[in-house]
């Protein structure tokens, strides 16, 4: 038989032309935007901002969920879960924004631009400079033959096939970017006025409504593994806005001890159940300086994967500080997954700060 694969040829020496054939369901399919962490395994995706990755230990794991607690104001904390949605758009992955306050599609429309865009018109006119300056000759370079023809490689660090990408906060993304992509919306208001208030296990009614729609996209997309052969895997990318708040129907902002203490907590309980099951990832800001009771904020860190914090200089001393001149403001790491165990593991960096410029949004040691 090895003779038939190899065209009738008898392998000489002892060699053998047999290889083995994998099936093609049980190779490992690559899902663009994604790669291995090295350290755990896990498939890791970008969070947007390479600097948040590398604090992150490579990226956002698939399955997990990153609570952003929200700075004072909420400027960083909605740039932030806006980085995770445009890396999301620049991916091909698939999209589903949840808010109480704005419409989803407005804040598609602010999401900012890819940098790669511009870089990679740069890098054609520059080619194309290059080569109507290179001289008919080609006494002034020589190369071995056997090289000539071998395909050119992209180096390209803005190429969209690499990991996490930069994006300028001054501009907003092209429409046409905004077509090529499958999203999902959940506005509240939105939501109420179309079906009947429901509250069930003691969780207001835009909790239950929001992991509804929540499962059944995860369930009719596919995402949960189902259907393998039909559809190409993809990732997707859950971004919900100010949980917790009182436009969600919470008051756990409002009072010490609120009427449904336990709503919040549950709420995370069943979503990362459907997010351990499925290939998707979740950012969620919430206003952790106005809950008031802090054993409900400790439960909800404990129901996270990672958590990070944002503190901004607005209004405070520090905005004065020459020290924090160059600075909007502080990020605390409080709490980073140990992927494959029981605990969790608290970043030892805890010196952050961020800074935005004209264009970018970074975090410096």
């Amino acid at each position: 038989m090895a003779a038939l694969a190899t065209g009738g040829a008898t392998p000489s020496d002892g060699a053998t032309s047999f290889q083995r054939k994998v099936p093609a369901s049980s190779r490992l399919a690559a899902i663009a935007g994604t790669r291995p962490s090295v350290r755990h395994g896990q498939l890791l995706l970008s969070s947007g901002l390479p600097s948040l990755d590398c604090v992150l230990g490579g990226g956002l794991a698939v399955g997990t969920l990153l609570l952003i607690e929200e700075d004072k104001y909420g400027i960083y904390s909605n740039l932030l879960l806006k980085y995770f949605l445009a890396e999301g758009i620049v991916c091909g992955h698939n999209l589903f924004v949840a808010s109480a306050k704005e419409d989803p599609a407005d804040i598609l429309k602010e999401l900012p631009a890819p940098l790669f865009d511009d870089v990679h018109k740069n890098q054609v006119e520059w080619k194309e400079t290059a080569i109507k300056s290179k001289p008919e000759s080609q006494e002034s370079m020589k190369i071995a033959w056997r090289y000539q023809n071998l395909p050119k490689i992209e180096v390209s660090p803005a190429a969209s096939v690499r990991f996490g990408h930069y994006y300028d906060v001054s501009k907003t993304v092209s429409p046409e970017l905004l077509q090529s992509i499958k999203w999902h919306r959940f506005f509240l208001p939105e939501e109420m006025s179309l079906h009947p208030e429901i509250k069930t296990c003691n969780m207001t009614c835009g909790y239950t409504k929001l992991l509804q729609s929540i499962q059944r996209i995860i369930y009719q997309e596919g995402f949960d593994g189902s259907y393998p052969q039909k559809k190409q895997k993809n990732i997707l990318r859950i971004g919900i806005q100010s949980l917790g708040s009182v436009l969600w129907g919470d008051d756990v902002c409002c009072a010490d001890n609120p009427e449904d203490i336990h709503s919040l907590t549950k709420f995370l309980y069943v979503l990362r159940g459907l997010l351990r099951m499925s290939l998707s990832a979740c950012i969620i800001t919430v206003p952790a300086h106005l809950i008031q009771n802090k054993a409900i904020m400790e439960r909800v860190t404990n129901l996270s994967d990672t958590v990070v914090g944002l503190e901004s200089f607005i209004g405070s001393e520090r905005e004065t500080n020459p020290l924090y001149k160059d600075y909007q403001g502080l990020i605390h790491v409080h709490q980073i997954p140990r992927l494959n165990s029981l605990i969790c593991d608290v970043s030892g960096t805890k010196d952050l700060a961020f800074r935005l410029k004209r264009k970018l949004f970074t975090i410096e040691h």
